[in-house]
């Protein structure tokens, strides 16, 4: 089929920038934070990170602290859905290859055999953070940063696009709003009971 739109001319130069974006990333030299990033990823599996941080804020942050948690982990589960089992089914974009642009070996963790396209670690860090925030603002500020440590290192690790970070990242701040306007909508209906 012949594309006589700009869209298609769009979309390829887009993942030209992304590929662009993704061997600077893979050609930058960084030895002290390869470690570190490659634990980050690796420990942001199955929103790991998110449960341990909502177990704290349940534990320690009182009634706020538990509306935050709930909050988040909804936005953790409605990311995650939305994302694993809609987006990445619809686009099937690869993964990159990472041994094709360099990526250093030392930041390898597992290749995940699911496609690349959005990143759900950077949709459920985000939704977590953003979840937490629609509940107590205060708190998320450190949870944006770890969201946003957790996104780049998908990159840094070579099993992402910056592309797909960016977009799972807006589909999680998507996602918590969601989670958020329902918790508002389920407390006023208790509330009125």
């Amino acid at each position: 089929m012949r594309d006589d739109g700009g869209g298609g001319r769009l979309l390829t130069r887009l993942h030209e920038w992304d590929v662009a974006a993704y061997r600077a990333i893979a050609g930058t030299s960084t030895p002290l934070l390869d470690e570190p990033l490659r634990r980050l990823s690796a420990a942001a599996n199955y929103s790991r990170l998110s449960m341990v941080v909502a177990a704290a804020l349940t534990v320690a942050g009182g009634p706020r602290g538990r509306r935050a948690a709930t909050t988040g982990i909804a936005s953790v589960a409605l990311a995650s859905a939305t994302v694993n089992i809609g987006a990445k089914l619809l686009t099937r974009r690869e993964r990159p290859d990472r041994d094709g642009h360099g990526v250093i070996l030392e930041r390898h963790v597992p290749m995940p055999t699911s496609t690349s396209f959005p990143s759900g670690h950077s949709a459920a860090a985000f939704a977590f953070a953003a979840g937490v925030g629609h509940e107590w603002p205060k708190a998320s500020i450190p949870l944006y940063l770890l969201a946003t440590g957790v996104a780049y290192s998908r990159v840094h690790t070579g099993v992402h696009y910056p592309g797909d970070v960016a977009v799972g990242s807006a589909m999680g701040f998507g996602a918590a709003l969601v989670a958020g306007l329902l918790s508002d909508a389920v407390r006023r209906s208790v509330a009125t009971r």
